[in-house]
């Protein structure tokens, strides 16, 4: 008997695999053997009318929506042409368990726009509903995790697959599925915008261009609200500095309304500079005022700091050289009243400094209040940081209540905080290395970084004795 107990054990083993064999042979049959079910018209499901052998291949595919050929070069939205059935797997369960069953699988249930993941049995029978499932997940009754197959037999649920087909049309489609269909193979697709209010604002790559229109249709079409699609053209207005752009899809209206941090703000897009992206920095620095402080905002386009500000007790002095920032403006400092709190100037950053800011400075300087100045303008701030050289020919006062100033500024370089220490050095005439901070706002494209140097102005260079010629650009970026 010893010497047979290997013999034994191995013809056990052998009866063993041969055991699963057969099972999952019986259990593929059951889910391959073809099923005649009624059309659900109100689900956009139909049943499978192939033969078996071909359902399991069409769950293989590595997408579960394939686009025709038809639509590829489209430049003219044709909704129409995105039409398609595809198969997919659906489980029979009990009504009496099915919010319980539908739980446990969500993460194997069909996920797609308007495509429900429950539908009419195919007998119409009120004991039982069908469970739509990702072909992408479940191709046969195994591809259950442990816990989804303890779940089901818990639930006693039958882990047998029935095939349907399912009928997707351009509503049931993402943006992105729309477009990579259409734009020609290996070039990239974009679905991203900013949304400022009802307008979704894009910047099209040159080899999307051709498309623009079909693109913006498609986003007006997948995003609730969006009534507007813009496209920032490549022309930017030199002496309001802000970009201008084409309307791709939806109406014309340029008028946007936006709620940013607890305050509401008005103004046409079209004309005036607002960045979506920039309302946690807003934020950030509206935090470090004071209530009784004095804040000078240099470039202050519809009010996204210099408003917040008013509204947590500061005294507000803004400015900006767009007429169209400067009335919108003041239109928002009346739509959040705080217009008694904001003074408005429509001038040129170096003029409101060397006007406005010097004029009320000497009397803050000797007030323990705080003074903030913020210049956001990242293309050309740092070069204004001059206008502050011997601002004050006044003896400097011993109990020192300074201005502190956030300058904003763009770069390219390896180490951007110390290039904007430097550059900010260079247009001050004074070195700021161990007397400002600099804090990273966002990346604004590959190698490009937008920065703010936060520094008191020292009274070196606030109280220099006669006013020199502020220093060539060109001469501060060779010495850096």
């Amino acid at each position: 008997l010893i010497s047979l107990s290997p013999l034994i054990s191995r013809c056990f083993c052998h009866f063993r695999f041969f055991s699963r064999v057969s099972v999952s042979i019986q259990t593929r049959i059951k889910v391959k053997s073809p099923t005649r079910h009624r059309s659900l018209c109100s689900a956009a499901v139909r049943p499978a009318s192939s033969s078996p052998g071909s359902i399991v291949q069409s769950r293989m595919e590595p997408k579960l929506y394939k686009p025709p050929p038809q639509v590829r070069g489209m430049t003219s939205l044709d909704k129409e042409a995105f039409t398609q059935t595809i198969t997919v797997p659906a489980l029979r369960v009990p009504t009496g368990v099915l919010n319980k069953v539908v739980k446990s699988l969500k993460k194997s249930t069909v996920q797609r726009p308007g495509v429900p993941r429950v539908v009419q049995d195919a007998e119409e029978s009120s004991d039982f509903r069908l469970l739509l499932l990702d072909p992408h997940k479940v191709t046969s009754p195994s591809s259950f995790s442990e816990v989804e197959a303890e779940a089901l037999r818990s639930f006693e649920v039958t882990k047998e697959l029935q095939d349907y087909e399912l009928h997707l049309t351009y509503d049931n489609l993402k943006s992105e599925e729309v477009l990579e269909a259409v734009l020609p193979l290996g070039q990239d697709v974009t679905t991203s915008f900013s949304r400022v209010g009802h307008i979704a604002h894009m910047n099209l790559r040159d080899h999307q261009l051709p498309y623009k229109n079909l693109i913006g249709q498609v986003i007006m079409d997948k995003n609730p609200g969006v009534t507007c699609v813009v496209n920032k053209t490549n022309m930017i207005d030199s002496t309001y500095r802000y970009f201008k752009m084409e309307v791709l899809a939806g109406e014309e209206n340029m008028v946007a309304k936006v709620k940013e941090n607890g305050v509401t703000y008005e103004f046409d897009f079209s004309c005036v500079y607002w960045n979506p992206r920039l309302s946690t920095e807003h934020q950030r620095i509206v935090q470090l005022v004071k209530r009784g402080d004095t804040v000078f905002d240099v470039f202050a386009g519809v009010g996204p700091f210099a408003i917040p500000a008013a509204r947590f007790g500061a005294n507000v002095l803004a400015n900006d050289l767009n007429p169209e920032s400067y009335r919108w403006l003041q239109h928002n400092c009346k739509l959040n009243k705080v217009e008694s709190k904001v003074r408005t100037f429509n001038l040129d950053g170096r003029a409101f400094i060397q006007g406005p800011l010097k004029q009320e400075l000497p009397a803050l300087i000797k007030e323990k209040a705080g003074i903030h100045v913020v210049m956001n303008l990242p293309a050309l701030a740092l070069e204004f940081l001059d206008a502050f050289r011997g601002l004050l020919h006044l003896e400097a006062p011993s109990d020192e209540n300074l201005p502190t100033v956030h300058c904003y500024g763009f770069s390219k370089e390896e180490n951007p905080k110390m290039d904007m220490v430097q550059r900010a050095s260079c247009s001050l005439g004074f070195p700021l290395e161990k007397g400002c901070s600099v804090h990273f706002v966002r990346n604004v494209a590959p190698n490009k970084d937008m920065l703010c140097v936060s520094f008191t102005v020292p009274k070196e260079v606030l109280f220099k004795s006669g006013e020199e010629p502020a220093p060539k650009r060109q001469k501060c970026e060779e010495s850096t």
